[in-house]
């Protein structure tokens, strides 16, 4: 596993980048500016909408448009995690930052899966590392090693405990239960899991510095539900009831769970029923504890009130709601807001004041793929992350409004797109860390990124 500093980063869109990106092969272009236009002015590239790279052009990452910025991969791509909770502080953002993480692997070998717990450390800021620069630049009479050993100092620092896990991971989704930190995991083989991740987290950091990785090919879950007729990927916990879990399946049931008192599972047997085809996503409502949406490939949003009876649960639902398939759904933390993004690439929100009419409140049609993931920010209630097919994560502010004085390249360009950031293959999922002020991480075939934008 290896977790590399913002300076290995290549492949990075970011807002300052010109309309002419620059062709690695033609130093000369690049030291004088390369051209964006006849006036010889540097513009803004947005992907899908400033032309296409020429052969042997590629974009290159600018440290200016982050504060933050580190890539790093594990031994076979995870394709689903989340973050796990901590007890280093709340809106965090001294230097070092150290974050954790869970993730589960997708390979075709069944018995050859895993479950990933990740400890993210010594994480600096591009400010730290032109900071050093200076310092270098002050100090031309020191020696090379000693310039060498004070950058390792400040290279990130990835170690992980590894699971030995049955079949592919679907989902995987993190949660809080007093002292235990815990995640759901659905998988390929049908079956949703409960496991307990103290034991990995306690041994993630007891690892010494020459040893990154250790194996625990003993641990097992805690709870095992094999009552879904098919396999699945919605799956949800709910952040005012602990112990409370949703799980939904391609055979459109949606599974409702709780933790009782001994720490024993019970899983309600009687499922929701609405959906006229597979569940994709379910979420929990932030602000009311008996609230739950789910969206599906049917195309439709369902609200579901968990106090009635199942087959009188459903309160509320939207027809074509998308074009397509709907993928992915996201509460908004503060305020009674709904996002989603669907096959036909489009981001909607939604207001629960007049959703039983089924009009969205916003209308985004940016990426130009399946949008695969959604979030909104912990904090700022007007503002939220997705992530595409087209290798594009997008950050929104719903606040923003139409400037008179935009310069007239990117009209057409949705006010509210605040920054696109690029660089992984094959997005999967999107998450910020709620203790760590703007901290976005991502997760794709080609790894993960981890970095705070200038503008957030």
């Amino acid at each position: 596993m290896t977790l590399e500093n913002d300076e290995e980063m290549k492949y990075d869109e970011d807002e300052p980048m010109d309309d002419d990106a620059s062709s690695s092969s033609d130093e000369e272009s690049e030291q004088e500016g390369e051209e964006a236009g006849g006036d010889g002015k540097r513009k803004v590239y947005i992907p899908g909408v400033s032309r296409q790279l020429k052969e042997g052009e590629e974009l290159e990452y600018d440290p200016a448009a982050y504060r933050i910025f580190h890539t790093f991969e594990t031994e076979n791509p995870c394709l689903s995690f989340d973050v796990l909770s901590d007890n280093l502080g709340e809106k965090r953002e001294q230097t070092p930052l150290t974050c954790y993480l869970v993730g589960g692997t997708q390979v075709e070998k069944l018995n050859q899966n895993q479950l990933v717990v990740m400890r993210l450390s010594n994480m600096y800021g591009i400010a730290d590392e032109q900071s050093d620069d200076e310092d270098e630049d002050d100090e031309d009479d020191e020696d090379d090693e000693e310039k060498e050993k004070k950058q390792k100092e400040k290279d990130p620092i990835l170690t992980a405990a590894v699971i030995k896990h049955q079949g592919e991971v679907n989902r995987v989704k993190s949660h809080s239960l007093g002292p235990a930190e815990v995640c759901a995991v659905w998988n390929s083989t049908g079956k949703v899991q409960i496991w307990n991740l103290n034991s990995a987290i306690e041994k993630i950091n007891a690892l010494e510095e020459v040893k990154k990785t250790v194996r625990l090919d003993s641990e097992r879950p805690i709870f095992s539900f094999d009552g879904h007729s098919a396999e699945g990927f919605a799956l949800g916990w709910s952040p005012l009831r602990p112990g409370t879990l949703a799980s939904g399946d391609n055979h459109k049931k949606i599974f409702l769970w709780n933790m009782n008192e001994g720490g024993q599972w019970s899983v309600n047997q009687r499922p929701l029923i609405g959906h006229n085809d597979s569940v994709e996503d379910v979420q929990w409502s932030n602000t009311e504890e008996s609230l739950l949406v789910s969206v599906s490939v049917d195309r439709s949003i369902r609200l579901w009130d968990v106090r009635a009876p199942a087959n009188q649960a459903c309160v509320c639902k939207v027809e074509n709601a998308h074009e397509s398939d709907i993928n992915v759904a996201g509460w908004n933390k503060h305020d009674p807001l709904i996002v989603t993004g669907g096959d036909d690439a489009v981001i909607k929100v939604w207001s629960l004041k007049n959703i039983q009419y089924g009009q969205s409140v916003a209308r985004f049609k940016h990426h130009k793929s399946p949008i695969t993931s959604v979030e909104w920010h912990p904090e700022d209630t007007t503002t939220f992350m997705a992530s595409g097919e087209d290798n594009q994560i997008t950050f929104w502010d719903l606040a923003m409004e139409t400037d008179s004085g935009a310069d007239e390249d990117v009209e057409g360009i949705p006010p509210q797109l605040l920054f696109v950031h690029m660089g992984l293959e094959e997005i999967k999922e999107v998450h910020w860390h709620p203790k760590i002020n703007g901290l976005a991480l991502a997760t794709a075939l080609n790894g993960f990124h981890a970095f705070r934008t200038i503008n957030i």
